[in-house]
């Protein structure tokens, strides 16, 4: 049997003492892309930031590939071929767009050269000497997930990066996503936007309190919406 990319088994996590994650788990493999949806509070992003260590404190089984991580420092998470596109984004103000993509140290081999990158984000080849600031916020959140495929990232950890882009912006994210997925890139989206996620996962996990409470496949997900939409409210 093949083994998943990510694997993540009965985790539990903390922030000081208040216990979030309640026995996550959940398996993705080389090549798809996996959404956890659910409320806000639920454990979503604390679920990317216990796959990165970036918890106070974390037990179970987080393995990539084949290697157990939940005993690993963050940096040596990173090299492992992770990247974490933060909701926030964290994109230098005071530098260029460009230098924004070259900053990042390598974290895997296969890491896109400057002219890779702009083929797939053309915005920000026109914006390459525009300071952060600058920039739009979908210019922003292309910029974000540019600069950790820049570092050579193959386990994608996308936090939110639909939320509050114009619909055009959106699109085009959605359509990079089908493209890094066709390139053998491996996703794990966390999402409130049911339609942005349904169109591209192979499979969601529904969250909730700190734990998987269901699954459903992507080419089952707008037939069962109102399941969804009960559980979870959105």
């Amino acid at each position: 049997m093949k083994v998943p990319h990510l694997s993540i088994k009965d985790v539990h996590a903390y922030y000081g003492e208040s216990h979030i994650l309640h026995g996550m788990s959940f398996d993705v493999h080389e090549g798809e892309c996996v959404a956890l949806l659910g409320r806000n509070g639920a454990g979503r992003t604390t679920t990317l930031r216990a796959i990165l260590g970036l918890v106070d404190k974390r037990r179970g089984s987080i393995k990539i590939g084949q290697t157990e991580t939940i005993g690993l420092a963050t940096h040596r998470i990173a090299r492992l071929g992770v990247g974490f596109c933060p909701e926030e984004r964290a994109i230098y103000s005071s530098l260029s767009c460009e230098e924004n993509l070259l900053l990042p140290p390598q974290v895997g081999p296969e890491g896109m050269s400057l002219e890779e990158i702009y083929q797939l984000f053309p915005n920000l080849a026109e914006r390459r000497h525009s300071r952060g600031t600058s920039l739009s916020g979908g210019e922003q959140q292309m910029l974000a997930l540019a600069r950790i495929l820049r570092a050579g990232a193959r386990l994608l950890l996308l936090d939110e990066i639909s939320e509050g882009l114009a619909p055009v912006i959106v699109d085009r994210l959605a359509e990079v996503i089908v493209q890094l997925r066709g390139r053998g890139y491996t996703i794990l989206l966390v999402e409130q936007n049911f339609n942005f996620a349904a169109d591209l996962v192979d499979r969601m996990y529904l969250i909730e309190h700190g734990e998987v409470i269901r699954h459903i496949a992507g080419s089952e997900s707008h037939t069962r919406y109102e399941e969804i939409e009960k559980l979870l409210g959105i």
